[in-house]
């Protein structure tokens, strides 16, 4: 039995862990920390945890729970797991941390997009990025899993094969994204009050979102270059906040590079997705819906080619506190610990 402990329980992603966790048939939760809610009940603060849970939150001691755990959530603001981390905690435990921390390899790119310095940046050469359908192999061996976001996740799982293969041309790639409220978190948000939300849609963070450089390096990676040398490819990155719970949909855009078509387009998405579990192909000309995923962990994406225009037109979904977090962050454990990755995960969409 997986004995894991979470740090910031009490957050939309570390609620949805607590919720995948209970039901995973090999782990066993023996720390639900929550720096707000320290000796309170946990099913206090989440009644659909009545009865289900009995355990008081805990503080957000690393060190201790290390001692305890044989793997350690943070999902957590960025900067707290960069700031706790140590080599006795990695001596002791996996860390799968669903922060930022450790997602860039490049710390200048971190502290200018994040506008704080990295209190870790020692680590950042053996962190790996878990996403899972992509670097399986590096996270089995890994010490520290850096969770991907919700947007990233979304965004590079729709273009990764299209990048890959040099069907298209990646410097045109524009992503129009949209978001749950849930993926701004818990804490209380003037911009994210129903009121402020309801009967509306919004962009944000246009060409100044955070996910932007996570989507860039993993791209560039993918297509080959030297990204740790300064060569990236650059994206148009624009998200929206509709009024919904949970949901990222991802519409993509980019030029077809000669002799690429829909065929082309077909066949590299079966290629390296055709015997993905977690992802399903919709196929040309039928696309995703964010209902379709919603309390899942699977990503849908379809696609089209526009021959007028000669670009291709991909959109993925997920629901972003599983995939894009707390599902994606189990199925990472899943692999860290030799266990089919679906393990715990096979969960039907919720509808409606």
């Amino acid at each position: 039995m997986i004995k894991a402990g979470i740090i910031g329980s009490t957050g939309y992603a570390g609620a949805e862990l607590v919720r995948l966790l209970l039901q995973h048939p090999e782990a066993e939760i023996v720390w639900y920390g929550s720096k707000s809610y320290v000796d309170q009940k946990y099913a206090d603060v989440y009644r659909n945890m009545f009865e289900l849970v009995d355990e008081k939150c805990m503080n957000d001691n690393m060190d201790e729970l290390s001692e305890r755990a044989d793997v350690i959530f943070t999902a957590t603001p960025q900067g707290l797991c960069a700031s706790l981390i140590n080599e006795r905690i990695l001596e002791r435990s996996k860390v799968i941390d669903l922060s930022a921390d450790f997602r860039l390899k490049r710390v200048g790119v971190y502290e200018e997009w994040y506008h704080r310095t990295h209190e870790a940046p020692e680590y950042l050469p053996e962190a790996v990025y878990g996403l899972c359908e992509i670097n399986r192999e590096s996270i089995a061996a890994a010490r520290i899993i850096a969770n991907p976001g919700c947007y990233t996740t979304t965004s590079i799982l729709t273009l990764y094969p299209l990048v890959k293969e040099g069907l298209i041309d990646p410097d045109t790639i524009i992503i129009d994204a949209k978001s749950g409220t849930s993926g701004a978190g818990r804490g209380t948000k003037l911009p994210n009050l129903y009121c402020e939300v309801n009967e509306s849609i919004k962009p944000y963070g246009v060409a100044t979102h955070r996910h932007t450089p996570e989507i860039e390096e993993q791209l560039s990676y993918a297509a080959g270059m030297d990204y740790m040398s300064g060569d990236s490819i650059k994206v148009n990155f624009t998200p929206h906040l509709v009024p919904m719970n949970r949901g990222i949909l991802a519409t993509c855009y980019a030029s077809l590079r000669d002799g690429a078509d829909a065929g082309a387009v077909g066949e590299a998405y079966s290629k390296y997705y055709k015997e993905e579990y977690f992802i399903r192909l919709l196929g040309e000309g039928s696309f995703p819906e964010t209902r379709w995923v919603e309390g899942s962990n699977f990503v849908d994406i379809g696609y089209t080619v526009d021959t007028r225009t000669g670009r291709v037109i991909a959109a993925g979904a997920l629901d972003n506190l599983v995939k894009g977090a707390a599902g994606q962050a189990v199925q990472n454990m899943n692999i860290s610990f030799g266990l089919p990755e679906n393990t715990g995960l096979k969960l039907v969409p919720v509808f409606p």
